[in-house]
Parts: structure tokens; C-alpha cells; sequence
């Protein structure tokens, strides 16, 4: 099948005054709701079989406008019920939504009704408009007796406008066995403006399956995720976790999805170990698409139809910044000489792409009609080349971009083209922070900087990890453009300004206990017009958490030991 045809659908949905519903058949409406939510006793519910509290996964909010945005719950009353149904009736529930002006919900702005169907895992997705711009709102869900917790939104400014300063944070690589998620927690308390997520939201391994020394923490219920019902069960683990919870309630999340949402390093229609026949793996793709969607705060233009979703799109912070989130997954050549890290030919071949031909032409499009002060990329897998051999053989990661060198020039060479004023990428995937300058010769280490890198370490992926040194680290010495590593676990909160963008980096030094406390590894900063990042902060090392320099292996085996 074309990669570019069937990888463009229009999908329209319920309008209605300043709020949007956004219907359970995807593009066919459903029947307005007759019983009024707010009405409801919990004697009338439960004769209909819903007898408990089913806002047991919390609440969202995403892709936020100087508009509105997305708001999200989905019911469940058994969250780990094995049929994926969270212990729903197979009947449709009206459910009333509520944006108030003010924190203790005292005025309400806007309010409506929607329909959580079980066709669509009881999930709600309802698009809010008509708000003001640049300014916080709070939400919260009903169902008869039954509310939901309050959830804090925010609007964008104005197309025209720069607004305040930014504050935004990034996130990847969740692996709820490996860790508690402390650093959501922390997060959370950090009350940005936006948070990003940049994939590996979910794992889809049975537990002890991928498992870290001396053991995991805790557990995946059921089997390896492969059906709409295991990942809808695995979906709604995670999001009954009282950290992730917080930190989706405290901020708008902007989200896309790494590889373990479906299965590991899988790239379009090929799943990991081709040699190892998984004639299933369409249907795993479709299921493992529907089940993201359900689970997450997305617009009706990412209602997945079939194998395809579209999930890259861009979401605009009023003149201040232009975030353009990727999709490294769905559209990719599969990695070349049988991935990891290789000596590899097919990783220089002009015809291999990471993006897809459509996408490619849609990003560069936006860097030549952007007027951001800053344009940032939210993507997966690293971008800048990361040789891990001192010697002539380049020796690199066949899963990021240097697997895929000709599109990551053609995307370079499209914001250098444009005159984009300040590209930044950002990067999850590795486990681990990493900052860099960005090239157009990486070979050239004398050649300028052309754009800055920030990649986020897990949230509890890999365990605890440890402190190091980050100057001890071979990568630095081999790759002079890599600034910043760090083992540890954590987030990045970033505040963006109109002169300059200070990321901080920020760690959390244990996850395999809960209840860690969090603190700045190392500051770096962007400053308007000066491609590349500069240190401003580095924190001593800490004696009890040291741990001997990392190796270039030690860091490869970190990044690929998959099961």
C-alpha cells in the first residue's frame, strides 16, 4: 500500500456552540444523550450496572489553542478487569463536563454532556472552545453521584501575541515495573504550563519479561500486550497509578508515542524480529492505535482509522513558540543491518527515510511558513550522531537518526534553508539527559552549530540508575558536539523566553522506592539566535549515589537489553 495515500483522512465530528463532543463511532455521530448525568441516583445507575465510582483513571487535558483544548476521562469501575472493559456494562453513559474560571470551580464557563460508549472503551474526548487566551482553567467530569477529580487546563495566547514566559516540561520512557513514578509526582508539583510527552508511555512486556538487577518493583498484570483488551487492561494500570494521575490533572500534555506503546523498535508495518514470524502484527498495530487513542487527551483528527492514525501535528503557544510533534514510528524504514548498533551502509542511503515522505514535506513546510520565536521538534530517538567508536568505523544507533542520516540532513538542511530563528529538539528514548549542539557535518567538528538538542531521561525505566561524572563519559570525547549525560531518572522543565530558553535538569535519585525527592542535575541555556546549548549550572556530584564512569557499552547495553 502507498505510504503517502493512505496516510491522509479528514475526520469530522459533533459541534456544538463553543464545545465539541467528540462522538464514539469516530466520524459517525451518536444519538444525543436523553438522561441528564446530573439527574442521576446511584440506584438508577446501578440498574444499569454501573455501581461504583468510575473515575478511577483520572482526568486530561492536550493540545491546548488560544481557544481551548481537549479534555479526556475514561470510566472504568474494575480498571484491571481482563476483557480491557474496566468493568463497564456494553451500554453507552451520558457524562456531564464542567470548565470553571476559577480553582474551587465556583464559575462555571462552559458545560455540556457527551456519551462514553463501550465501542470505544467508555472513553471521552470533548474539544473546548471559546475560551480566552493565555490563562488557566480548571475541569472535572459527572456522572450521577459520581465526580471526578478537578483537573487544571491552560489556554494558548493569541496567534499574535508572545504572552508570558513558558514553562514547559518534557517526559518519556515509563516502565511501570521498574520504578515508581515519582518523577509524575514531582512534576506535578512543579505546576508548568505544558507538559510534553515523547512516547514509551506504556510498556507492553509481561511481567518478568524486562526486568532490571536485583529485581522489578512491581508488576504488569496479564499477558504481553497484543489485543485491544490487553492493552486497554495495560492502559488503564498505568493511568490508575496515583503519580501519573497528578501529573496529567496538573498541566495540558502534549503526546506522541515511542515504540513500546505497540512493540519494541518496531517501525511501520514491520515489528521488531521480522525473522520471527508475529503474522498478527496489523491487528496488533490496529488494537495498540485504537487503545492509545482512547487513553489519551487527542483531537478527532488522531481517531485512528484501521492500521493508520495521525498523530503528527502542530500545536502553536501563540508567537512564542511552535511545537512540531513527530511521528518516528508509523512511517519509517525498517532499521537497517538488523538494528542496534552497526557499521551499518544502509544507514547513509539517500531513499531511507525516518519520517516518511509526507511528513517530511509537512515539517519542512512549517519551518518555512513559521514565525515562532521558537521552533521545537517533540520526536522520539536522537538526532544528533552519537559515534560510540574512537576509530574510523562509525558505529552507531540503527533505531535513531543516525540510522537514518539522509533524513535527518534533509530536515537539518530544511530549518537552516528557512532561517527558522531557533530550532530546538527534543528527545526521549535513551534513558538518560543528554544535551548537544546540532550539526549539518557531524564529521566537521570545527563547522558551526545549526540547533540545539535536549533529550529527557526516563521516568522510572532502567531503575535508579546513578550519578557520574558527565565529562568522564567516552560519547563526550568521541562526539565533541555532545555537552550533557546523565544515568539518573528524572524530567526536564524548561522556561522559555523571547532571549533565551533555560532547561533545567532535573533528577530524582531513587524510583525503586517511592516518595524520592527531586533536584537540578545541570542547567543549560539557549539563548535567542545562538544555535547550541550552554552549561550555566552543574550540581557536585553526590559521594552515595557515584558510580564508576559509564562505557561506551555500559550505555549501549543500557539503551538496547530488550527481551
Amino acid at each position: 500500500m502507498s505510504k503517502v495515500n493512505r496516510r491522509h483522512f479528514l475526520v469530522t465530528g459533533l459541534a456544538a456552540g463553543a464545545a465539541a463532543a467528540i462522538p464514539a463511532g469516530a466520524a459517525h455521530a451518536e444519538p444525543e444523550p436523553t438522561a441528564d448525568p446530573a439527574a442521576e441516583t446511584a440506584q438508577s445507575l446501578a440498574s444499569r450496572g454501573l455501581r461504583t465510582d468510575p473515575f478511577t483513571l483520572g482526568v486530561a487535558c492536550g493540545d491546548p489553542d488560544d481557544e481551548g483544548f481537549v479534555l479526556w476521562t475514561r470510566l472504568a469501575q474494575q480498571p484491571m478487569a481482563e476483557d480491557g472493559l474496566g468493568g463497564m456494562p456494553q451500554r453507552p453513559f451520558p457524562v456531564q463536563w464542567q470548565v470553571y474560571a476559577d480553582e474551587r470551580g465556583r464559575r462555571v464557563v462552559r458545560s455540556g454532556v457527551t456519551v462514553a460508549t463501550p465501542e470505544w472503551g467508555h472513553s471521552v474526548h470533548v474539544e473546548v472552545q471559546g475560551l480566552s487566551s493565555d490563562r488557566d482553567y480548571w475541569y472535572r467530569f459527572r456522572v450521577g453521584p459520581y465526580v471526578s477529580q478537578v483537573g487544571r487546563a491552560r489556554t494558548a495566547p493569541h496567534p499574535l501575541s508572545y504572552g508570558g514566559a513558558l514553562s514547559m516540561a518534557f517526559v518519556s520512557c515509563a516502565q511501570y515495573e521498574h520504578g515508581f513514578f515519582t518523577s509524575y509526582r514531582r512534576l506535578a508539583e512543579e505546576r508548568p504550563d505544558a507538559i510534553l510527552h515523547l512516547g514509551d508511555y506504556q510498556y507492553e512486556y509481561t511481567k518478568n519479561t524486562y526486568t532490571i538487577p536485583g529485581g522489578n518493583v512491581r508488576h504488569h498484570e496479564g499477558p504481553e500486550t497484543e489485543t485491544l483488551a490487553n492493552y486497554r487492561q495495560r492502559h488503564a494500570q498505568y493511568k490508575a497509578d496515583p503519580d501519573l494521575q497528578a501529573a496529567h490533572a496538573a498541566a495540558p500534555w502534549l503526546v506522541v508515542w515511542d515504540d513500546h506503546e505497540v512493540d519494541n523498535n518496531w517501525a511501520d508495518e514491520v515489528p521488531e524480529k521480522p525473522e520471527v514470524p508475529q503474522p498478527n502484527f496489523l491487528t496488533r498495530r490496529e488494537a495498540a492505535f485504537r487503545a492509545y487513542y482512547e487513553n489519551m487527551p487527542l483531537r478527532r483528527t488522531s481517531i485512528p482509522r484501521g492500521i493508520d492514525m495521525q498523530l503528527y501535528r502542530r500545536v502553536r503557544w501563540g508567537r512564542m513558540a511552535t511545537f512540531h510533534m513527530l511521528d518516528t514510528r508509523q512511517y519509517r524504514d525498517d532499521q537497517g543491518c538488523g538494528d542496534g548498533y552497526q557499521d551499518c551502509p544502509a544507514a547513509v542511503d539517500p531513499a531511507r527515510s525516518l519520517t516518511g515522505a509526507a511528513q517530511e514535506a509537512w515539517l519542512l513546510d512549517g519551518f518555512r511558513h513559521s514565525r515562532a520565536q521558537w521552533d521545537i521538534l517533540g520526536q522520539q530517538v536522537f538526532f544528533a550522531q552519537r559515534d560510540n567508536n574512537a576509530g574510523p568505523a562509525k558505529i552507531t544507533s540503527m533505531d535513531a537518526w543516525d540510522g537514518y542520516v539522509a533524513s535527518r540532513r534533509r530536515i537539518t538542511q530544511g530549518w537552516v534553508d528557512a532561517e527558522v530563528r531557533n530550532p530546538v529538539v527534543l528527545t526521549g528514548d535513551v534513558h538518560a539527559h543528554w544535551a548537544s549542539d546540532l550539526k549539518l557535518d557531524y564529521d566537521d567538528p570545527t563547522g558551526p552549530s545549526v540547533g540545539s538538542e535536549l533529550v529527557a531521561t526516563s521516568i522510572s525505566t532502567g531503575g535508579n540508575g546513578a550519578d557520574s561524572d558527565p565529562a568522564t563519559h567516552p560519547f563526550l570525547a568521541i562526539n565533541p558536539h555532545l555537552k550533557f549525560y546523565n544515568n539518573q531518572r528524572g524530567y526536564v522543565l524548561t522556561k522559555i523566553e523571547r532571549d533565551q530558553l533555560t532547561a533545567d535538569f532535573k533528577v530524582v535519585p531513587q524510583v525503586q522506592t517511592p516518595g524520592s525527592e527531586v533536584y537540578t542535575r545541570a542547567t543549560f541555556v539557549i539563548e535567542d539566535r545562538v544555535a547550541g546549548v550552554r552549561q550555566t549550572y552543574l550540581r557536585p556530584l553526590d559521594p552515595a549515589l557515584r558510580m564508576q564512569p559509564m562505557t561506551a557499552e555500559e550505555t549501549v547495553r543500557l539503551e538496547t537489553e530488550r527481551p
